[in-house]
């Protein structure tokens, strides 16, 4: 079968297409044709080697498609159910291998690229907004790249749970998105020279019960200053780079802040609590309380190029790995 393989780790450019072997279930498992696979900056951080996996390796670690085959042992799923999954790498290929536990049965009314491009962000909001820092309403939220997939989505959250949000953005376009997916104020990062005194003035002077922050090095200073005494700073991801090692006595001076760099496999550990937040994924979803936006859809081929564009910020909302090429062209003449 078809799949991405990554040799050693670097940039865009090691992922590489290549046929294997197909994939066969151990005990436990279950073999998945992949309909689609969202591209996440985790799937960046696993081929730089800022997490690091066994070499090689097929990235990609959210899928949704129909179960085809297997193990034995197998009670979770069966041949022909339609699931999704997280955080377990493989994706990237026609064919994935996933523990059947940590499978999620697709309801009728969810789609194979709706589940692939809300799972994990919508998982990931889930956690943050109600257990990282549970969202009051009146709490206003400071909520970095709010354009995008993950921005989006916590935007309509926080919103959805009667919070306002200032969002931070790199364009007017995107500043745009944010707004429609309701943010009540949005700075261009780029035009402020002081992003905290600006996150002060819009909030009337004041600091903000919590901020956060997918962006990480670039955001992190200004994050710690916007925050009033005693807030909490949710620092759930590094897409600009790492946080360099900093003195902890900088909470105490910023008036007793709290820090938190809470990661989804902890959230969803046992099955229960998996399904429990996927099913209020999808019940936000139906409801309309978060609009699902795939904006970029590539080809196996493409993989690499996928990448090169969510880490340059060229793109807004949800980007998807489409296995079936044709099926994409199918798409855009649909669309057209």
């Amino acid at each position: 079968m078809r799949a991405i393989q990554v040799y050693e780790v670097g940039g865009p450019e090691v992922l590489q297409e290549a046929k294997v072997d197909e994939p066969r279930p151990c005990p436990g498992e279950a073999i998945v044709e992949v309909a689609a696979s969202g591209v996440n900056f985790l799937d960046v951080y696993h081929r730089e080697g800022r997490y690091s996996l066994p070499l090689p390796f097929t990235p990609g670690a959210e899928g949704a498609g129909t179960v085809v085959e297997v193990g034995p042992g197998v009670a979770d799923v069966a041949v022909g159910d339609r699931v999704g999954w997280v955080e377990i790498p493989g994706t990237y290929a026609e064919r994935a291998v996933v523990d059947s536990s940590r499978l999620v049965p697709l309801p009728d009314d969810i789609g194979f690229e709706t589940a692939a491009a809300v799972l994990l962000q919508g998982m990931t909001a889930h956690y943050l907004v109600k257990d990282a820092y549970p969202v009051q309403g009146g709490d206003t939220v400071l909520v970095h790249a709010a354009a995008g997939g993950m921005g989006l989505l916590l935007t309509q959250l926080i919103t959805h749970l009667g919070g306002r949000v200032i969002g931070t953005t790199s364009t007017t376009a995107k500043a745009e998105l944010a707004k429609r997916a309701g943010a009540a104020e949005v700075i261009l990062s780029s035009a402020v020279d002081d992003l905290a005194a600006e996150v002060r003035r819009l909030n009337g002077g004041q600091g903000l019960p919590v901020v956060f922050d997918g962006v990480g090095a670039h955001t992190f200073d200004a994050s710690l200053a916007s925050l009033r005494t005693r807030g909490h700073l949710v620092l759930f991801g590094a897409a600009s780079g790492a946080v360099p090692p900093f003195d902890p006595i900088r909470l105490a001076h910023g008036g007793s802040l709290t820090l938190i760099r809470p990661s989804l496999g902890d959230f969803i550990a046992d099955r229960s609590e998996l399904l429990r937040r996927a099913a209020d994924v999808f019940e936000w979803v139906r409801s309309k309380a978060l609009e699902v936006t795939v904006t970029g859809r590539y080809a196996l081929s493409e993989a690499a190029q996928a990448h090169s564009d969510l880490e340059a910020r060229r793109t807004t909302g949800k980007l998807l790995v489409v296995p079936d090429a044709a099926a994409i062209g199918r798409r855009e003449e649909t669309q057209s």
